[in-house]
């Protein structure tokens, strides 16, 4: 019966195969577990050996279970059922019907409870060519992986009965992901008063996954604008809902109803493992949870520095690596990272309604918080200035475009980057490589002359330069231009010429 019983364990968010092996000999009773199980793994003795009970086969003798391979560690209840499994099949002395891939946690009368890791298992049951034996609860999640063959069942004894062929159970059916639909508790904006190069940025965040920075003073709008951003994203491809879905899974959060992005906002006050990613199972942290979609970090300058810089490297090659005395894992953290800051202390440095009360030092020491490396990742500098009561309560000024009018073109630029990005290797414009970006594939000899004269008189890092062509490739996108000319660059400048701080 060697390897008919795999349970599942996961590292990181992919599930790695767990071949469970038993022995049971004469003796005192005792129930022992080896293979590197954590807490959550060695209290699977209690839950099995209650569960075995109630449906009749009391545990005697000496129990062993080994967790093979021995030197990769096992955590959680995941392992729960393939350890009943096992051990009944020892018991029973008769093979299973079928070899499978076992996920679930018992309770003590032998039902089974959801688990989290359904995604990850289903796609490694796929990969292995086996069937997908889980909790009924589960069952939504399963059946949103194609190509896998997955049973739920509500108790062990109705698994026991699939197994030695005394039932036949319909399969988990695939049931691809709800169509996107546009989330109305979002505003809308046309809600927004005036703020033009802000709308304008948004947009042009949304259709390229460009990073942005909003700087105004309290009430100026920076969250309702940042808000709005988030509702005119262009759903998941199906390929992107996968990915979502296997980091959601892996730490248990809900099925999302549709394909809407992530969308992750992050208090200041939250800790290092929180945002990256850690602690003793290395879960994944906000950066990764937000993958595909939105991270927004409000009052981002008063962020300790150690955690800004943290974010760095994540933004920078789409990945992040939790490191600790257990060992590694890797977690995707390709975000859209929407940042919104205060200008000085006092937040009216600038403002043309309030005079700030700031001593120069406050507003220096202030504004060091923002460091040159970390803003050199920020494509987008927007100043977002506080409207006086008579301009936000006017109702004879023009309603700016509805979010519905600005997410068609978004996603009008998003099919034009992806149809290239085929043959690039990549998903967005954000993504582009340098190569291509200066290529007369993409760049105009006219763009190519305003970029060059511009980015000396600027000082743009080379950093610098591909992020401003990478926004310019967007505003070229938006208008449906095949080429990066002159106009598109001038106004990805207008959005990089220093920082809306100095």
């Amino acid at each position: 019966m060697a390897g008919d019983v795999l349970g599942v364990t996961l590292r990181g968010v992919q599930a790695v195969e767990v071949e469970v092996e038993t022995e049971i000999t004469s003796g005192l009773f005792s129930f022992s577990i080896v293979g590197l199980p954590d807490a959550a793994v060695r209290e699977s003795r209690e839950r099995t050996r209650a569960a075995l009970r109630a449906i009749g086969l009391p545990l005697t003798g000496k129990v062993a279970v080994n967790l093979a391979p021995a030197d990769l560690p096992k955590e959680g209840s995941l392992l729960d059922l393939s350890i009943a499994a096992a051990l009944v099949g020892r018991i029973s002395g008769r093979p299973f019907s079928r070899p499978a891939v076992y996920l679930g946690e018992l309770s003590l009368d032998g039902r089974l409870r959801a688990t989290r890791g359904a995604v990850p298992a289903a796609m490694l049951a796929r990969s292995l060519g086996r069937p997908l034996i889980c909790p009924s609860a589960n069952a939504p999640e399963v059946g949103l992986v194609e190509g896998v063959e997955a049973y739920g069942f509500e108790t062990l004894a109705q698994v026991l009965d699939y197994q030695g062929g005394r039932s036949s159970p319909d399969p988990i059916q695939y049931v691809p992901s709800p169509e996107w639909v546009p989330d109305a508790s979002l505003p809308d904006l046309s809600d927004v008063k005036g703020q033009l190069m802000a709308r304008r940025a948004a947009e042009i965040a949304a259709a390229g996954h460009h990073n942005i920075l909003l700087v105004g003073s309290p009430g100026s709008g920076k969250t309702m604008i940042a808000r709005c951003l988030q509702g005119i994203l262009p759903p998941l491809s199906k390929d992107e809902f996968l990915e979502t879905l296997l980091i959601r899974s892996a730490v248990g959060m809900p099925v999302p109803p549709d394909r809407r992005r992530p969308f992750r906002q992050v208090h200041h006050t939250a800790s290092a493992v929180s945002i990256c990613g850690g602690g003793n199972d290395l879960r994944p942290g906000e950066v990764s949870l937000a993958h595909r979609g939105m991270l927004f970090l409000d009052e981002f300058t008063e962020f300790r520095r150690d955690l800004t810089e943290a974010l760095r490297q994540p933004l920078e090659d789409g990945f992040i690596t939790v490191t600790r005395a257990s060992g590694s894992v890797t977690y995707p953290s390709r975000v859209l990272l929407v940042l919104a800051a205060n200008p000085c202390p006092c937040g009216h440095f600038g403002d043309a309604l309030e005079k700030c009360s700031c001593q120069p030092q406050e507003v220096e020491r202030y504004r060091r918080k923002l460091s040159g490396p970390m803003m050199d990742r920020v494509d987008l500098y927007v100043s977002v200035p506080r409207l006086s009561p008579q301009e936000l309560l006017d109702l004879k000024s023009a309603p700016g475009e509805p979010s519905s009018v600005v997410r068609a073109r978004v996603a009008a630029a998003r099919k034009r980057q992806w149809a290239r990005g085929k043959e690039l290797g990549v998903w967005c414009n954000a993504e582009l490589p340098e190569r291509f970006l200066k290529s007369s594939e993409s760049l105009s000899s006219e763009g190519r002359k305003e970029l060059s004269s511009s980015a000396q008189t600027l000082r743009l890092t080379g950093r610098g330069v591909v992020r401003v062509l990478r926004v310019a490739r967007t505003i070229a996108d938006l208008k449906g231009d095949s080429l990066i000319g002159p106009e598109a660059v001038m106004e990805a400048l207008a959005f990089r010429q220093g920082s809306v701080l100095s």
